[in-house]
């Protein structure tokens, strides 16, 4: 249930159509929406339990055996999310974002429930869907701010939401660590204070203000609404599923947009498998006489290295045009290498700072595909790679789920998991490396090219 965790040049018509549709608002007009927007991210990522939702649901409160939680239960969730996200997608921008929020902090709220007091494996399978809702409506988060503040301030209200996140995943897995370890808690309690900060998340949700316009449906500002008589039009599905194709088709066709997107989706694919199943391989790795669990910490530190490697990535100068390529394979060999030596050393301080150390080199990757995939997409253009990318990450780890995970394909341990979703990254940094090379090769040979042209001869 941990999930975490953002091409062709944009044209000049689509920002101009940006720019006339987002007009000036005064400070106080982006000030609120961004504070209680901030304040709903923070409270629904402080959930302290999270980090010990595997030993909780294999403990004496759930007592479910560790095939039903990693082989029936879990693998509900990557179903769920799969079959979800493009519906909420289109309903997100449909419904003009807040409902959809309302809805995921809903969500939180019976998943968190259910945690306490739902029994039996179907109970729990239900709960894995609700979460699925809510990691699905994770988009309407991401894109309301973008619905109500000015394009000058895409830049730093983007900054202060993903940072409210960050921070309040970090607080909560450091509370649950310090009341596991030093006060003595009991896991149960932290599903209560988990349940009590997705509820103030839900209160605080419903003071949003409600967005007049959203990027595909709603185009006409709320004070154009029933002028001299005239009603908001309809909104034309059939009209944006052909903007969304055309808009697919443009961002697709060039080429160093498709080489990081496919990079993104084969990786988050890995990166949801390793990041949902590793609290079952620490359960695995861990001496059976330890009862001290340092999930919460771990989770913390990871959270905070890879935030401040994303940091440094702003700073280093690299032709990413040139050498992009060879740095996912590197990094993708080093990714392959960190889940093998999670799965195959039989420690488990090794196998929390390998799960570091995978974290922080995805998080740096995934900051910079980001980067290179936005840098020249208009805001709407952005929302659908983000979209298409994701689903085909989740299309991927639905199949992988499939034959690896559920009980009803092959049902494998967790170890052998695992070594198969090291083999997995290790085939990601091949793949990128024969690309790399090739596109290195071919600058380096068009470079070398002389002039077609004849030379002049002198004037008599």
């Amino acid at each position: 249930m941990d999930v975490p965790a953002r091409v062709s040049r944009r044209a000049a018509a689509a920002a101009a159509t940006m720019l006339l549709r987002t007009a000036r608002v005064p400070r106080e007009c982006w000030f609120l929406p961004t504070a209680l927007l901030c304040a709903y991210g923070f409270f629904a990522n402080l959930r302290p339990s999270e980090p010990f939702l595997t030993p909780y649901l294999l403990g004496p409160d759930k007592n479910l055996t560790q095939r039903e939680v990693f082989n029936e239960i879990y693998p509900v969730w990557t179903y769920s999310y799969l079959v979800l996200l493009f519906p909420v997608f289109l309903a997100t921008d449909y419904l003009r974002y807040k409902p959809v929020i309302l809805l995921q902090g809903f969500s939180l709220i019976v998943t968190w429930f259910m945690l306490l007091y739902a029994q039996g494996l179907l109970a729990i399978q239900f709960l894995e869907f609700f979460y699925g809702i809510a990691t699905a409506a994770e988009i309407a988060y991401y894109s309301y701010i973008y619905s109500v503040v000015d394009l000058g301030m895409y830049q730093k209200v983007t900054s202060y939401c993903r940072s409210a996140t960050l921070v309040g995943f970090t607080v909560g897995s450091v509370l649950g660590q310090i009341l596991v370890s030093v006060a003595g808690w009991l896991l149960f309690s932290l599903n209560v204070i988990s349940l009590t900060c997705v509820s103030v998340a839900f209160a605080v949700a419903w003071f949003l203000p409600m967005p007049q316009k959203s990027l595909f449906f709603h185009h006409i500002p709320a004070s154009c609404h029933r002028v001299n008589g005239i009603k908001e039009p309809k909104a034309d599905w059939l009209r944006v599923l052909k903007v969304l194709w055309n808009d697919f088709l443009i961002c697709y066709s060039s080429r160093p947009l498709l080489c990081w997107s496919v990079w993104w989706a084969l990786s988050t694919c890995g990166y949801f498998q390793v990041v949902n199943y590793a609290q079952g391989l620490w359960e695995e790795v861990k001496p059976p006489h330890s009862a001290v669990i340092y999930n919460g910490g771990v989770e913390a530190v990871s959270t905070l290295l890879g935030a401040g490697a994303v940091f440094a990535v702003g700073y280093i100068k690299i032709s990413w045009s040139t050498w992009g390529e060879i740095m996912l394979f590197l990094c993708s060999l080093l990714i392959a290498a960190a889940v093998y030596t999670m799965d195959t050393v039989r420690d488990i301080w090794v196998c929390y700072a390998s799960y570091v150390i995978f974290r922080i080199i995805y998080m740096v990757l995934i900051t910079i595909a980001t980067f290179q995939i936005a840098a020249n997409l208009s805001m709407e253009r952005y929302a659908l790679v983000f979209g298409v990318n994701t689903f085909i990450a989740l299309a991927l780890q639905t199949l992988l789920t499939l034959i690896v995970v559920d009980a009803k394909g092959l049902g494998l341990k967790i170890t052998t998991q695992f070594l198969i979703y090291a083999t997995y990254f290790a085939a990601i940094s091949v793949f990128f490396l024969a690309s790399g090379a090739f596109s290195v090769i071919k600058k380096c040979r068009k470079q070398e090219e002389p002039s077609s042209s004849p030379p002049q001869a002198a004037a008599p």
